[in-house]
């Protein structure tokens, strides 16, 4: 089967214009869809569990009379745990464990420390009270997401976790509610869209207001987590999944087209990208992928995605290739190169990092350990891998001695009147000692 790939080189003149067009996402929703969740927001806080129940019954064609009919409890969670195949479910605890035990190591502790007139600073780490977690439903779930969003939120001792999924037509997934029992979630509702979103944030005689909403979702829900950001944290807005694979020419070419397929197939705007200065390296992966394609369950999708998004970019080295890795700033980079750990230190840039030829991105989506929710569409820029320090908040801690405080006062008083905040600087002069 011909697969038609973009074919970009650095030696083109038109190179960086050609790559940041091919890199282009605009991830902002139109505004029809602004105006039907905002109406959606505005009914799900004026009007509560009613307005869910009618969402919930139109866009998920349900038949619900009553808000408690949403709830999941934790025996019908236990319940799907046991459904489920016995290799599955095993998996699962598996990769709960190695999630857990990664986060484990973001934990951050309150300090403080005491200066020489006993003034003492620090800082106090708390976890947030109550978070939600939103799950897409349906066929299309994705437990390994409920153990990367929950897991953490867990670790860093988030005292209520309350999880949306989503379940059109009354389908219920039983991984999703599997990955809810073995991850730890407190309370389940089976609602979704724009109409979560918003009880999430404000709160319903059913759903309790959070501090806090993470998870994936459509324009939708993504919409909503911005229109209501300021109310609650959010965790980022998603674009579509991405990866940049680095390779020098010496991996399976087979390897290397199907790390890219496994991007390929999350959807059509999706995104794959493979550079290499060995321009025989990328015929040659091109050639297994024309093979391979056919083998693939999910084959039109991952063709839509390659052909409108993906790209093969040939470089003159790797010093070349790696710049373009800083520039691109994937979610997802492979370095499936000789001596990764030596260009590693080189990129400045990326969601996650997937080192040596052994390191396919797969093995993170579900089980390596670091969280597999990560900045998209060039924002690992200035962002961070979710993990255990976004479900926990800081607070500075002052306490100043007498002759501390008569320290401070001489330098913030002058300041303060420098600013004409003269009740300031008389707040301070008060603990002068003299």
């Amino acid at each position: 089967m011909a697969l038609s790939i973009k074919k970009l080189s650095t030696s083109s003149a038109s190179f960086k214009q050609d790559l940041d067009s091919l890199l282009a996402w605009d991830s902002v929703s139109d505004d029809k869809v602004q105006s039907v969740v905002a109406e959606i927001v505005t009914e799900v806080r004026q009007r509560g569990d009613q307005a869910l129940i009618e969402y919930t019954n139109k866009f998920d064609r349900r038949h619900i009379d009553r808000a408690t009919e949403l709830e999941i409890s934790q025996q019908q969670l236990q319940a799907a745990s046991e459904k489920i195949d016995a290799d599955v479910l095993d998996a699962l605890k598996e990769a709960a464990l190695r999630v857990r035990g990664y986060h484990e190591h973001q934990k951050q502790d309150s300090w403080q420390y005491t200066e020489s007139d006993g003034t003492v600073l620090g800082q106090q780490v708390q976890p947030l009270d109550r978070v939600g977690v939103y799950v897409p439903g349906g066929k299309a779930a994705y437990p390994s997401s409920v153990l990367m969003n929950v897991i953490p939120a867990k670790v860093a001792g988030v005292k209520e976790i309350i999880m949306v999924v989503p379940t059109p037509d009354g389908f219920v997934n039983d991984l999703v509610l599997a990955a809810a029992f073995i991850a730890g979630v407190d309370k389940v509702y089976t609602i979704g869209g724009a109409q979560a979103v918003a009880a999430l944030a404000y709160g319903t005689d059913l759903v309790p207001k959070v501090d806090k909403i993470v998870g994936p979702g459509n324009i939708y829900v993504a919409t909503a987590k911005r229109m209501v950001f300021g109310a609650v944290g959010i965790d980022m807005i998603a674009g579509p999944s991405e990866i940049l694979v680095v390779c020098d020419g010496k991996t399976n070419p087979d390897w290397i087209a199907m790390d890219l397929f496994s991007q390929a197939e999350h959807d059509e705007d999706a995104q794959a990208i493979l550079v290499s200065p060995d321009t025989a390296f990328l015929e040659a992966v091109q050639s297994s992928m024309e093979r391979l394609i056919t083998q693939q369950s999910r084959k039109d999708i991952i063709l839509a995605s390659l052909q409108g998004r993906g790209a093969f970019i040939s470089v003159e080295n790797m010093d070349e290739a790696i710049d373009i890795a800083n520039h691109v700033a994937a979610e997802h980079l492979e370095l499936s190169v000789d001596n990764p750990e030596l260009w590693v230190k080189k990129i400045r840039h990326a969601g996650a990092i997937f080192m040596g030829r052994h390191t396919p991105e797969a093995l993170g989506d579900y089980c390596a350990g670091p969280n597999h929710v990560l900045p998209t569409s060039g924002t690992a820029r200035f962002s961070s891998p979710l993990g255990v320090y976004d479900f926990q908040k800081r607070s500075s801690l002052i306490f100043c001695s007498i002759e501390g405080a008569d320290k401070l006062a001489k330098i913030a008083s002058p300041l303060a009147r420098g600013e004409s905040l003269e009740a300031h600087a008389i707040s301070a002069e008060y603990r002068l000692k003299s």
